[in-house]
Formats: C-alpha cells, sequence, structure tokens
C-alpha cells in the first residue's frame, strides 16, 4: 500500500483495480479541516487522463511492475510492436496509450517498457502499460526558412518541421538540417544539438 502523500510524480499505483501514472501532484491544506491529495493521472491501460483527489490519511494499492529493454520495430495499424532482444519475443502496445512519447521514438531503437504483472501466482501475467523516454532527445530539421547570416537572435522564432513529423518554433539561426534538442515532456526547442 502506498499513502496518499507519497503518490509524486510518476508513482504508478491501483485506483478501482485500473492502474494509473501519476503526471502532477499537489498537497492542499484548507483551515482546520483534513489535507487532501490532488493528483492528474493517466490510465495506463486506455491512456486516458483523470484527475483524482484523496484525503491525506488514505492509502492506495501499489501496482506490481516491471521494467524491460525491448527495441521499437513498427506500428501495425492500432498497435506498436516491439521485440525483446534476448529472445526475439514480439509486445504489442496499443497507440492509443503511448501516443506522446511514440514520436519520440525511431525505428531500431530500444527503450525501457513498464510491465503490470497481475494475477495470482499461477495465473501471472504481464501487460505492457508505457514507455520511458528521455527527458531531452535530438532531431533534425527537415523543412525550415533559412536562417539569415549574422542573425543570432535568440529571442525570436520561426516553425521548422522535425523528422518525426513535429512543427516546433526555433530560433532563426536555426537552418535544415541542423540538429536540435527537443523537451520531450513539452515538445519545445531547447537548444542547438552538439554534433
Amino acid at each position: 500500500m502506498i499513502q496518499s502523500t507519497d503518490l509524486k510524480n510518476g508513482t504508478t499505483f491501483l485506483s478501482n483495480g485500473k492502474p494509473y501514472k501519476v503526471l502532477k501532484y499537489s498537497h492542499i491544506k484548507v483551515g482546520r479541516g483534513g489535507a487532501t491529495v490532488r493528483v492528474i493521472a493517466r490510465n495506463l491501460i486506455d491512456g486516458n487522463i483523470e484527475e483524482k483527489t484523496f484525503s491525506s490519511n488514505v492509502k492506495v494499492d501499489e501496482v506490481n511492475t516491471s521494467k524491460r529493454k525491448l527495441q521499437f520495430l513498427y506500428i501495425d495499424g492500432i498497435n506498436v510492436v516491439f521485440m525483446d532482444p534476448r529472445n526475439f519475443e514480439q509486445v504489442e502496445i496499443e497507440k492509443d496509450v503511448i501516443e506522446g512519447e511514440l514520436p519520440y521514438i525511431k525505428e531500431g531503437q530500444e527503450v525501457n517498457v513498464l510491465f503490470w504483472s497481475f494475477g495470482g501466482a499461477q495465473d501471472k501475467e504481464d501487460r505492457p502499460l508505457s514507455i520511458d523516454i528521455p527527458p531531452k532527445v535530438k532531431l533534425e530539421v527537415v523543412d525550415t526558412d533559412p536562417g539569415v547570416k549574422g542573425n543570432t537572435a535568440s529571442n525570436v522564432y520561426k516553425p521548422a518541421v522535425l523528422e518525426n513529423g513535429l512543427s516546433v518554433k526555433v530560433p532563426l539561426f536555426i537552418n535544415k538540417e541542423d540538429s536540435v534538442v527537443v523537451d520531450t515532456r513539452t515538445g519545445e526547442y531547447v537548444e542547438r544539438a552538439k554534433e
């Protein structure tokens, strides 16, 4: 069991028999009354984001999870297919569940996949729930207006399309075929990538 006050960002827990991952945590204390914990969490089965409120003295069930390093192979309609490089077993995750992370991984890249272990000792099953991606990734600019020589202003931005199809705002000095670092949590430009 996990105390509701320990539901910090990234923690996984069970609510009504479904696994959730905390995206945002806030602890609210009002006057003389008891404190409450409010979390915004992603349902790890269907990908929906929900707001949940708990009394600060409540405990929630812990999700029994494990991580395995898998290789991203391809997208097959509504599923994303990964492969375990050790035994070549293929694992499918519904595209809707990892839609936010999907643009930041490339074919052949290895990622950590979070599995939910549920059922009894004999009926134990592992269900893939989500993938871990780094907070920042390096991507190539495939389309943007040409940079102007000598224009090094970093507070003026122009649109650019990256190799993963995302559109971001980049400084004027960024050119086509330059590599940039993007924050995967916000989808925003961070800096020009060092070669």
